[in-house]
Order: C-alpha cells, then sequence, then structure tokens
C-alpha cells in the first residue's frame, strides 16, 4: 500500500487550486490526486468532436469530469464576489475570502489570463436602469478567460505542478477507511492508498460519492437548493449594450405572481449553447470563447428558479434530475423552443424552427417545454423574459430561444468548521462538492485556503 501525507479526491478547481499551492510554497508533504475523469487533453465530447448530435451518455462525462472538474471546460468566469457563488465568507470572514479570490485571480494571470479583461458591475448606468424596471444588478468583479484560455490556463498550471503531486485519473475512489490512529485508507477498485489528511473535493458531479462518505461516518449534511430553468438564447446585438459594459450580468427579479426569485446567471456573449451529463441526466449549459475566430451571433444566459424544500421532501437534486429527465424522455435530451410559440401554447415544431431568425448554435429537439417544466417555475421565467425585455429590447421576441432544461444542483452541505474540516480530525471537504462554494473563484480560493493550513504541518 503506497503511503501518501495529503490524498485528494477530485481534480476539480478546488483540488487543481490545492495542489498549485502545495506545490509553490515550500513544504514536505507527498501529495497524491486521484479522479474519475482524464487528463485535459483527454477532455474531449463527442459532440464537440463531431461524432454525433446528441449526448451518448458517456460512462464518464468529459465535459464534467477530469482535470480541472465541470469548470474545465467551462467559458471560464470567475467572480470575484461574496454576493453569490457560495458562503465561502461565512466559514472564513469576509476579507480572507475576497483576498483569497483576488490571490486565484492572480495566479490566472500568471499562467496565461492577463490579457482577458476584468468587469465591473460597480458604478455602471446597468445598475440604474435595472432599478427603473424593478431588477437588481448584483455587484460583482468578474475576469472572464474564455473556454479556450482556461484549458490553456489549466494546462500550465499541470504543466507546473505534474513533477511535484502525483495524480492518477481514470480512477474513482469507491470508499474511504478511518483507522485506529487517525489515518485514512482511500480504496479505488483496484487500489489501496494511505494517508494523514484526506480532502473531498469532487465538486457537483461527485453528491452522491459525498453523500456515501458523510453517511458513513455520521456526518452532518445539510440539503441545499436546486435551481432549475432553462437557457435563453438570443442574437447578441439584444444584450451588446449589457455585455460590453459588465459582459456578466447577474440580475435578479421578484416575480409579482408568486414573489418567486428568478435569476440571470452564466451570461455567454457570442457564446454556444451546450449540452454536459450530470450522472446519466443531459441537461444544458453555455460557453464562450476568447478568440474571435470562434465567436458565434447569438448570447445565451441561464434564467433560474430557486427551488428550496421542508418536510417531508428534502431531497432537492431528485426533484431537479426528475424534471430533467422528462426532457431526456421527450426529447432524447436538451428540448429547444421558440419563446413565441411557448407564450401561444403551442409546441416548436422542425417547420416551424426553419423560420426561426435566431440560428441555434446547439442541435436539440425541437419541442414544448410547458411538458417539461412545472407551471409556477415556467410563469416565473415568462416573467422575467417580459422584464427584461425592458432593459433589453428585442428579449422577448418570437425567435427568442429557450433550452431546457437548465438544471445547477448544489450538493448537500458538508458541516465543516472554519478550517473546512468536518468533526473527523484531518478530514476536509472542499469546493462545490462540500456545498460550500457554488463558483470557480469561491471553489479555487477553498482550495488555496485548505492547502496553507496544510503547509503549516508538513514544514
Amino acid at each position: 500500500m503506497k503511503e501518501y501525507d495529503v490524498i485528494v479526491a477530485g481534480a476539480g478547481v478546488g483540488g487543481v487550486f490545492l495542489s498549485y499551492e502545495m506545490t509553490k510554497k515550500d513544504n514536505n508533504a507527498s501529495v497524491l490526486v486521484i479522479d474519475k475523469g482524464g487528463p485535459l487533453e483527454s477532455r474531449i465530447c463527442p459532440i464537440k468532436e463531431g461524432k454525433t448530435k446528441q449526448c451518448l451518455n458517456c460512462k464518464v462525462c468529459a465535459i464534467m469530469n477530469g482535470y480541472g472538474g465541470a469548470g474545465g471546460l467551462s467559458d471560464g468566469k470567475y467572480n470575484l464576489t461574496t454576493q453569490f457563488g457560495g458562503d465561502l465568507h461565512r466559514y472564513i470572514g469576509e476579507q480572507e475570502a475576497m483576498d483569497l479570490m483576488w490571490y486565484v485571480d492572480g495566479v490566472l494571470c500568471d499562467m496565461g489570463g492577463a490579457q482577458a479583461k476584468l468587469y465591473s458591475t460597480a458604478d455602471s448606468e446597468l445598475r440604474t436602469k435595472c432599478l427603473q424596471h424593478d431588477l437588481h444588478l448584483l455587484d460583482a468583479q468578474v475576469r472572464h478567460l474564455g473556454t479556450d484560455t482556461n484549458v490553456e490556463i489549466l494546462g500550465n498550471i499541470y504543466n507546473y505542478v505534474k513533477d511535484r503531486i502525483d495524480m492518477i485519473f481514470y480512477t474513482a475512489v469507491q470508499d474511504v477507511d478511518l483507522q485506529d490512529d487517525g489515518t485514512f485508507i482511500v480504496r479505488t477498485k483496484d487500489d489501496a492508498y494511505h494517508c494523514k489528511d484526506l480532502i473531498l473535493a469532487t465538486g457537483r458531479s461527485g453528491s452522491d460519492w459525498i453523500s456515501h462518505i458523510c453517511g458513513k461516518f455520521n456526518l452532518k449534511l445539510e440539503k441545499n437548493r436546486v435551481d432549475i430553468g432553462v437557457r435563453v438564447e438570443l442574437p447578441a446585438d439584444v444584450f451588446k449594450h449589457i455585455t460590453d459594459q459588465v459582459y456578466e450580468s447577474k440580475i435578479v427579479y421578484q416575480t409579482s405572481q408568486y414573489n418567486d426569485l428568478v435569476r440571470t446567471f452564466c451570461m455567454n456573449p457570442y457564446g454556444e449553447v451546450v449540452s454536459e451529463n450530470t450522472n446519466g441526466i443531459v441537461t444544458v449549459n453555455g460557453h464562450s470563447y476568447s478568440n474571435p475566430e470562434l465567436l458565434t451571433e447569438n448570447t445565451n444566459f441561464a434564467l433560474l428558479v430557486s427551488n428550496h424544500f421542508t418536510s417531508p421532501f428534502e431531497d432537492s437534486n431528485e426533484y431537479g434530475e426528475a424534471i430533467a429527465s422528462l426532457s431526456n424522455m421527450l426529447g432524447g435530451g436538451v428540448l429547444m423552443q421558440r419563446f413565441g410559440d411557448l407564450v401561444k401554447g403551442r409546441r416548436s415544431s422542425d417547420r416551424r424552427m426553419e423560420k426561426c431568425f435566431t440560428r441555434p448554435t446547439l442541435q436539440a429537439t425541437p419541442g414544448d417545454l410547458s411538458l417539461v417544466i412545472p407551471k409556477r417555475q415556467l410563469d416565473d421565467i415568462i416573467e422575467m423574459i417580459y422584464a427584461l425585455d425592458e432593459i433589453a429590447p428585442g428579449t422577448a421576441n418570437e425567435d427568442t430561444l429557450l433550452y431546457g432544461v437548465e438544471v445547477k444542483f448544489y450538493n448537500s452541505r458538508v458541516d465543516v468548521d472554519d478550517n473546512l474540516m468536518t468533526r473527523i480530525p484531518n478530514l476536509y471537504a472542499i469546493g462545490d462538492g462540500a456545498g460550500v462554494t457554488h463558483s470557480l473563484s469561491q471553489a479555487s480560493a477553498s482550495g488555496v485556503y485548505v492547502a496553507r493550513r496544510l503547509i503549516e504541518k508538513y514544514q
């Protein structure tokens, strides 16, 4: 059995930045990172290769797993804020959370992202315009790297750490045993590894595994919400005055009909809509690039409604998966509908799509989202689209495209202290997998935070 001081279960951005910090700062710790996905160069989706137009439900989704995690092949937006994207500041303090996110930003710039523009919503005219129409723009600064630059940066970080950190890919951690001396045995299908410190960093796709480990060690889990909605795609000119100014606008609206909160999420100017596979459920997302040659004529963003549950039902992720599975059942994956067809109560068809002026960037199945998304959430989304039309005329055009379902699963929050350590000594939980963070910036910062505590131990 091979011995390590530190084992990291998961190579998402939390694990990436933990291993970076362990490499950069002097320490004597031996570190192993294990991930069920592949190395960066092997993370190629068959859809992106042009081999298929529909998700093949690969055993391990290259979009969601592998070096860099779900954020590795994302559009690379790092939001430097504590107003959204997680609750890291509630554990380590507002100032330290912001300092760590700015530190992460510095690393990204050093590793190839220095040319990426830093946008800000502070003192923007958009804030005033939003308030005039009962919309609320959240404060943030955002560094948009683009999917292509994001991958390049991760490759540079990998090359920086690879001679210092051991990494094993295409290998899932199946179980963990706690020894009498407080150390851990980490078991995969074929091997076992011994360590003194174990970091759970499995990201969003590791929710079931995290729940298993917490159940085994009787660790408290707090149920989180699930966000359900659609991805909107429209001509880039409609939102150009907004995206040129702030790029990523987090806008929140309280609906008049239900008093529900609807928000924009993951805005991708001149980007493309993509599908992703989370535990066998195909959902929709969006990417954008920094290379001008890869830009499209459209902008896309999500509209999400948050759902919280109380007794007797508490499994919010199960609810989200059930709704997404209806889309998979009816459309073989992602469904697509013109906004005009939705409000008129008719399904989009191939014939209607042939007349659509907005050209879709994802090959999806024309259909009827009202057969998939519950009425309350769909009413919320329609009301939000009309509200956005007040600040971006054209949002509510007939040919605005809606893709469904977009679901943001939030892992149950693991009970950790201000060191991000569970009640089991030397067992840490970081990043989105712990339910503590919901963003690239905060997940990365949590990895740096725990690394600095380990460095003190292994000086």
